[in-house]
């Protein structure tokens, strides 16, 4: 069975604040986790900090304009697929958007089902080149196909589920704290419980441990959580 899919953690770095705010509800009930910057400079910070699947950037912005923004990220090594949006058109525009480093371009006013679209596209692109399988004993999840296997069974996540684990996953036996896992599966405007991670760990555990006789998520007392061969 395929996993669903996972959750794609987005940056909209946008001046207007009606449209951030209608593009972020959007997002969010389409099960992206989205933070909002709206200014140039903010958007720079952000995207720099923390792992984004994908960043839409407003060409026109105050502080530091989108180009700029985006060819500042590609100096610095930041490969997270940018749409970028403006009011402006014209193929030079483009042009210019493309050169910077951006990966698409939309033109104001534009369609959110065509939004949506070109996000999972670029999405799709950054999986392919980025996400290779990853693996822990007889524990494969592939971010790519969105599958999850234990002793070559399928196993079947929700969204959270997996964002959780891919998590957990991509640290190998490291430890991961809470704000660690909260940093990568939830946006910056959570103020809930952080023990909302214990929830998810406890259902990963449930599915992907007991079934098969595995202790293979640790809680370190007081640090986070430690995948281990058990």
């Amino acid at each position: 069975m395929i996993c669903e899919d996972r959750v794609m953690r987005v940056l909209v770095v946008e001046d207007e604040m009606r449209l951030a705010e209608t593009l972020q509800w959007g997002l969010e009930a389409d099960g992206y986790a989205v933070d909002l910057a709206h200014d140039g400079l903010e958007g720079l910070e952000l995207a720099q900090l923390y792992p984004y699947q994908v960043i839409v950037l407003d060409i026109m912005l105050p502080k530091l304009n989108g180009y700029r923004v985006c060819a500042a990220l590609r100096e610095r090594g930041v490969t997270t697929p940018i749409l970028m949006l403006t009011a402006k058109n014209g193929e030079y525009d483009e042009a210019e958007a493309l050169d910077t480093g951006a990966d698409d371009y939309l033109s104001k006013p534009f369609s959110y089902v065509v939004l949506t679209a070109r996000l999972r596209a670029l999405t799709r692109r950054g999986a392919a080149g980025s996400a290779g399988v990853l693996e822990f004993g007889d524990l494969v999840l592939d971010p790519a196909k969105r599958t999850c296997r234990r002793a070559g069974t399928p196993v079947s996540l929700t969204t959270k589920e997996f964002a959780v684990l891919e998590c957990l996953l991509r640290h190998g036996g490291q430890l991961v704290t809470k704000r660690d896992i909260l940093d990568q599966v939830w946006d910056l405007a959570y103020r809930g419980d952080p023990n909302i991670v214990e929830v998810y760990v406890s259902a990963l555990r449930r599915k992907l441990d007991a079934p098969f006789g595995r202790r293979t998520i640790a809680t370190v007392r007081g640090a986070g959580y430690r995948l281990e061969d058990g």
